[in-house]
């Protein structure tokens, strides 16, 4: 018997309206769907923009917490809303077919303000406020924050000229009032318009029920979108647009974005287009067109300056600027990437000829081979794999995968009963655990080995002042201790992580959910 697939969602009419679209689906599909409204903390402090809350994924949090904690098997989230790096065991399942992406105006009375020097708008968006600004420097933008309803009463009971809103939440309530203007001169936000699904990495049964609602050409778009986001930092401390649509006809993505300084005084615009299935670095070449012509040093000069913080604190992980600004006011932070990854260069003679049985573990195997290779010279018979984004990467990239598992020891394990007396061609890191091969090796299948990618050490020397380090793997422990000492506090971001930290440190703590952001807590109620 199916088990009930419980679908988790905040209780707002547009969250549940979204759900219930979500549910409608699945039951076409003959699931069985139960809804479970949640409240989340940016539906309860309405005092505050958003963006200065201190928290990332404002709105999405605490249903990543009912799933990591098996309350909800999936989410249901506004894909805007949703941070560009998902909790660790937590992973897309499907996105939506995108609605309306634009942002409109509800009016108070009439258009005539538009060309007065002064009126005033209200938006709870940083985005939307420096872009109104940007377009109409002399007008006043004040903070509007709630669900559409209360926004929508927060206007009539108001002196206000008008409020801006995402055209799809009000038009899938059916509140969209007749008198709307469209704001085609808005770059919306990254991912606006879609839904987003999300469930545990480790649920087959969930991932494939909701694997089967994804639309494609929405997904595409969005990952360009986010992608862009993420390469600049934005999450919702920066004013960052970004939109991506394919041409029906050309079969070519379009893309443009903006990032704006808060006031709307400095903005820098970006718009490429390009075949579709060359996209892949569509948004890299985007962010970095904009960071080249000053757009990080705007990002980092609308940033508060606080004051000189009395406790250090470093990352093993680069984190973004959002993420810095969770830390209390009396903790400073720094990070670094110690752990990178470098494609090798394969040798031609390795795909020369057809290969019968291919292993790829990681997405970064995937990439090492595209990154030497196109598509056509990979012949490869069956595939096999692990992890559902590695999968999903090889099919959009390379081909079918004949056999997928969750990790290398069910993968090794399957393959010691179908192989038994074959070979197979392993595509792997320099770095890798050994279970797989170990396996494969005690019930007679030959491994041929080739090293696609490196995982580098890229330890750097922290300074003595810094009281805690935090740590994301095993591996960014033991790159860490090739430069400094385990004299400091280990915050850890799982369990694993902390077993190896407790071999080195005397003092280690480990976060309650494995996020960047649970981590963080965890520092500031250590030391506040």
């Amino acid at each position: 018997m199916h088990k009930v697939i419980r679908i988790g969602t905040r209780d707002s009419e547009l969250a549940l309206w979204q759900a219930n679209r979500v549910q409608r689906m699945l039951n076409e599909l003959e699931y069985k769907t139960q809804i479970v409204p949640i409240k989340s903390t940016g539906d309860i402090i309405l005092n505050k923009p958003i963006y200065e809350l201190g928290i990332t994924g404002v709105f999405t949090r605490n249903l990543d917490i009912a799933l990591l904690n098996n309350e909800i098997d999936i989410a249901v989230h506004s894909m805007k809303d949703v941070p560009t790096i998902l909790p660790e065991g937590i992973i897309q399942v499907a996105v939506l077919k995108r609605a309306n992406n634009s942002d409109i105006i509800v009016l108070k009375d009439t258009e005539e303000f538009f060309g007065l020097k002064e009126a005033t708008i209200a938006t709870g968006s940083l985005r939307r406020k420096a872009m109104w600004l940007n377009r109409f420097p002399t007008h006043t933008v004040v903070d509007l924050r709630g669900n559409v309803n209360t926004r929508l009463n927060k206007l009539k009971d108001n002196d206000w000229n008008g409020a801006i809103f995402a055209a799809a939440g009000l038009e899938r309530i059916g509140k969209r009032p007749g008198g709307a203007v469209n704001l085609s001169w808005m770059i919306s936000a990254p991912a606006q318009g879609a839904i987003m699904i999300t469930s545990l990495n480790e649920d087959d049964y969930i991932k494939d029920a909701c694997e089967q609602l994804n639309h494609y050409e929405t997904e595409v778009c969005v990952s360009v979108e986010r992608d862009f986001l993420h390469r600049l930092e934005g999450g919702c401390t920066a004013p960052i647009g970004a939109f991506a649509y394919i041409d029906d006809k050309t079969k070519e993505i379009n893309f443009k974005g903006v990032l704006l300084s808060k006031d709307g005084k400095k903005k820098i615009e970006v718009a490429k287009t390009v075949p579709l299935d060359k996209h892949r670095y569509l948004a890299k070449d985007c962010a970095d067109y904009i960071i080249n012509r000053g757009g990080k040093q705007l990002i980092i000069n609308d940033i508060n300056v606080e004051e000189e913080a009395g406790i250090n604190i470093f990352s093993t992980k680069s984190i973004s600027l959002s993420q810095t600004k969770l830390f209390h006011n009396t903790i400073s932070s720094s990070s670094s990437d110690f752990i990178k990854i470098r494609s090798n260069r394969i040798p031609s003679k390795v795909i020369k000829e057809p290969i019968e049985n291919v292993v790829i573990t990681s997405k970064n195997g995937v990439e090492a081979l595209l990154d030497n290779f196109s598509k056509d010279e990979l012949n490869f018979k069956n595939i096999f794999c692990v992890g559902r984004r590695t999968k999903k990467l090889i099919e959009q990239k390379i081909g079918l995968v004949s056999y997928s598992e969750n990790n290398a020891q069910k993968l090794a394990e399957y393959l010691s009963t179908k192989l038994k007396g074959q070979v197979v061609t392993y595509f792997c890191s320099d770095i890798r655990l050994d279970t797989l091969p170990i396996i494969l090796s005690e019930n007679g299948v030959t491994l041929n080995e080739v090293e696609a990618y490196k995982t580098m050490y890229s330890p750097i020397d922290i300074k003595e002042d810094v009281k805690g380090v935090l740590f994301y793997s095993p591996s960014t422990v033991e790159s860490y201790l090739q430069k400094n000492t385990s004299d400091k506090v280990a915050f850890c971001i799982g369990e694993s992580t902390a077993k190896e930290a407790r071999k080195h440190f005397n003092n280690v703590e480990v976060a309650k959910v494995p996020t960047v952001e649970s981590l963080i807590e965890l520092v500031n109620l250590y030391y506040v």
